[in-house]
């Protein structure tokens, strides 16, 4: 493992298309979990100017039945959970108005040959939404057990959105990326060596005194965003470096659910299964797996077991139990991985890492989605109180599984 080295991250705000595409999606989510904890869902947004329009399969008690007849009011429900949804992003433009846009919704019925395969049935417990593989992370860079740049990454456009939403930064538009470059020593971040930020703006923030205030403030919150040290003399920064930023959101780009997992995820320092999470119930191992990865690898880490930790889970579309579980920790383990995978396997609190059991032990039944849908799943709190794959409630049971 290299101990030297420069590495990058970015995120992107929640005006971001994508971003925009995803929390109406989780949004949507939201919404039917509220209505049946067990409801299906895979729902997909597209977003383009002054347009919306959703498609995808749903089932659901109070929902919507077999034949895809609508319950009383639950159209009218969800095209007013879209425009809420844009509304409190913060459009309010001419190319892009919560109030003005046009919607479309094409959701139908989920395929009663998936359904045949998903539900449980006599003695045939859940199985799994969909194949495929799934990956945790978590290592010691920050207090979360984050990758640093793509905790430093995010944390830049969250305090950017709250000046916006608060008036602070009035020049702020929602669109916004940024990308943090740090250098590594022994391991440990030690320099930021180049910052980008590019932030959709107000009419006249690009060039004279007011692009010199616009940089001046997006070099102060980075400033107080990263911690004290990582900025230097040497620290190359580059705000907006097209030069103006007037247009964007949807208005400017097109949006779509899902193309920004590793934004969602850990900024390109650990594997990705390819699975994207939003607009997807918790019977989709895409997501709940993947929650659970991680809630296995910040474990491992808090229990300091190990300095970085990669899971790996895989399974096959109506079949409970995972195909497979790797650990890797990456030459920083006090333990061997393969110990630490006979640990895993023997918390009988997480029910064999099943969907049933990964849900149960998460309640991941619950709408606590649309919170997750921008600047990433991973490592944070949403609304003061931390999302349960983030717990580490689990360190006593490792340690007594390897006693």
């Amino acid at each position: 493992m290299r101990t030297s080295y420069l590495f990058t991250s970015e995120s992107v705000s929640e005006g971001h298309p994508d971003k925009v595409a995803d929390q109406i999606s989780d949004a949507i989510v939201d919404l039917f979990l509220t209505k049946d904890p067990e409801a299906r869902v895979a729902c997909e947004t597209m977003t383009t100017t002054n347009r919306v329009v959703l498609a995808g399969e749903i089932r659901g008690r109070g929902i919507m039945d077999e034949n895809g007849n609508w319950a009383e009011g639950v159209r009218e429900e969800i095209e007013r959970t879209v425009r809420e949804t844009v509304k409190r992003i913060g459009y309010e433009q001419s190319g892009f108005h919560w109030d003005r846009l046009e919607f479309a919704n094409h959701l139908h019925p989920q395929s009663a040959h998936i359904a045949q395969g998903v539900d449980a049935t006599g003695n045939k417990d859940e199985g799994a939404g969909d194949q495929g593989i799934m990956f945790g992370f978590a290592c010691d860079e920050t207090p979360d057990l984050m990758p640093a740049t793509l905790d430093y990454s995010h944390k830049i456009l969250q305090r950017m959105a709250q000046d916006r939403h608060s008036g602070t930064a009035p020049f702020l538009e929602p669109d916004a990326k940024s990308q943090v470059t740090l250098r590594f020593e022994a391991g440990k971040p030690v320099e930021a060596t180049a910052i980008v930020v590019s932030t959709q703006h107000a009419k006249g923030y690009d060039s004279g005194d007011k692009e010199s205030e616009l940089h001046a403030y997006v070099k102060a919150v980075v400033r107080d965003v990263l911690p004290a040290g990582l900025i230097t003399d040497a620290t190359v920064f580059h705000i907006n470096p097209t030069g103006s930023f007037e247009i964007g959101g949807p208005d400017g780009d097109a949006g779509i659910t899902g193309r920004k997992i590793i934004v969602d995820t850990y900024g390109g320092a650990a594997p990705h299964g390819g699975g994207a999470f939003s607009g997807k119930d918790p019977t989709k191992v895409d997501r709940s797996a993947a929650y659970a990865a991680r809630y296995l690898a910040k474990n491992i880490v808090a229990a300091g077991l190990a300095k970085r930790c990669t899971i790996q889970l895989a399974y096959a579309i109506g079949v409970p139990q995972p195909l497979s579980l790797y650990v890797d920790t990456h030459g920083t383990g006090i333990v061997g991985d393969d110990a630490i995978e006979a640990a895993i396997g023997k918390i009988t609190k997480l029910g064999g890492l099943t969907p049933r059991g990964i849900r149960t032990h998460l309640r991941l039944n619950r709408p606590i989605y649309s919170p997750t849908a921008a600047y990433g799943h991973f490592g944070r709190k949403a609304e003061g109180e931390l999302f349960p794959w983030e717990k580490t409630d689990l360190v006593e049971d490792l340690e007594a599984a390897l006693a």
